[in-house]
């Protein structure tokens, strides 16, 4: 099946090879205005300037984009998509005062997650999870990684992997696993971190490996949660079992998470609200990418990661949702880019760089997604007619996406 898209508007991040971009590589957006894109068997054959296209050339269909934007899907690297229920509830004890911390203690939070989920189905979970994405699917998210970390015991962090195996299956767009049992510290043990530890490694991670369940091993490395040296331990139980290491570091403190992660050669160090010099610095340069989650950054109403400082020091960052019932009930990438822009100064340039290309890169599937590449699939954002790239995250309250294309067909 070959289709052609012609009288594209502008056609964005058009690479003909691609790679993590740091810095002020950023900043390069490569686009063509007035282009045509052509499809083969859903990936991207290639592309150019209107003047270019044969109008002899053979295809199955001819697409009109009729003055659209055409770009990457967005590719939303971090993500707990898999949840029993919403906790709007505590949504309103937010508003009345009570901080992320308060809430965890009278059993709200992660927790109160846990419980949800037990109560839950695999089938049920399942269900509301496909939901989700199909939703998410319609804003543009063309690749995605959804997180275990609301089961805190084995039969539950289990549950949760084999429904995300079962989305793997599923969807038609790539979906990665990450294991994230070490979430937080079950009331069971509370006082006894090493039993849950041990739970983690000799009983969790073995049954894990055996299936093939997981991509990467998470821990939430934060002051009251896992501490620098139990989060150490638990990755490198992974790396031992074949799973990468992903960690959310530096949300609450500065944890020395982000140093771990880089001294663990960690696919992305995530959240990095609270950044000191030394953790800056850590990622300048590094192969872990610092994955930014403004939209919990909002929700919570903390201060917003260092964009810039981050830029500035060549580190190489992305953007994603951290779509959860608690602290960023959003996957809505198109807001994600925006508050982006809005709240941490990045260019549109950058944030739309951030979003698809180091985001896919962020999975590990930077060779598949994230820029108009030939060979890549052909997942793709057709927006409404707009006047300028920046109008995008400018114009935040409105859905600007007309169509998203999927593996090369429309959704």
């Amino acid at each position: 099946m070959k289709s052609i898209v012609h009288h594209i508007q502008l056609l964005v991040n058009t690479r003909m090879h691609t790679n993590v971009l740091r810095g002020a590589e950023l900043a390069l957006l490569p686009s063509i205005a007035d282009a045509y894109l052509m499809i083969e068997d859903g990936k991207i054959l290639r592309y150019g300037p209107m003047q270019e296209l044969n109008k002899d050339e053979q295809a199955d269909e001819w697409i009109d984009a009729k003055g659209a934007m055409v770009m990457p899907a967005w590719c939303d690297s971090h993500t707990h998509l898999v949840f029993a229920e919403t906790r709007e509830e505590e949504f309103v004890d937010k508003i009345k005062g009570l901080s992320y911390e308060a809430i965890a203690a009278k059993g709200g939070g992660i927790l109160n997650s846990a419980r949800k989920l037990a109560n839950c189905s695999e089938d049920e979970l399942f269900k509301r999870a496909m939901t989700r994405l199909q939703s998410l699917m319609q804003l543009g998210t063309g690749a995605i990684e959804i997180k275990s970390g609301y089961g805190l015991n084995t039969e539950q962090e289990l549950k949760m992997l084999r429904v995300i195996q079962r989305i793997k299956e599923a969807a038609p767009i790539p979906v990665k696993a990450s294991f994230l049992g070490a979430h937080t510290y079950p009331l069971a043990y509370k006082e006894n971190h090493e039993g849950y530890i041990s739970e983690i490694v000799n009983e969790m991670l073995p049954v894990i490996a055996k299936e093939k369940l997981a991509d990467y091993i998470d821990v939430f490395c934060e002051q009251g949660f896992f501490n620098v040296e139990e989060t150490e331990r638990i990755c490198k139980a992974g790396i031992a079992f074949g799973l990468k290491p992903k960690i959310h570091a530096n949300q609450l403190h500065a944890s020395g998470g982000v140093q771990l992660g880089v001294a663990l050669n960690a696919v992305s160090v995530d959240h990095l609200e609270t950044m000191d010099e030394d953790a800056v610095q850590a990622l300048s340069g590094s192969n872990t990418i610092g994955t930014l989650l403004p939209t919990a950054a909002f929700f919570l109403r903390m201060p917003y990661q260092p964009a810039r400082k981050l830029l500035d020091a060549n580190a190489a960052i992305a953007l994603a949702s951290d779509y959860n019932p608690g602290s960023s009930p959003s996957g809505n990438m198109n807001f994600v880019v925006a508050l982006s822009c809005i709240q941490m100064r990045m260019l549109p340039e950058e944030a739309i760089n951030a979003a698809t290309l180091n985001g896919a890169y962020a999975m590990e599937l930077g060779e598949e997604l994230g820029s108009i590449t030939p060979g890549k699939r052909a997942n793709l954002i057709f927006t409404k007619p707009v006047p300028s790239l920046a109008y995008i995250p400018y114009s935040f309250g409105n859905n600007l996406i007309d169509k998203v294309m999927i593996n090369g067909r429309f959704i």
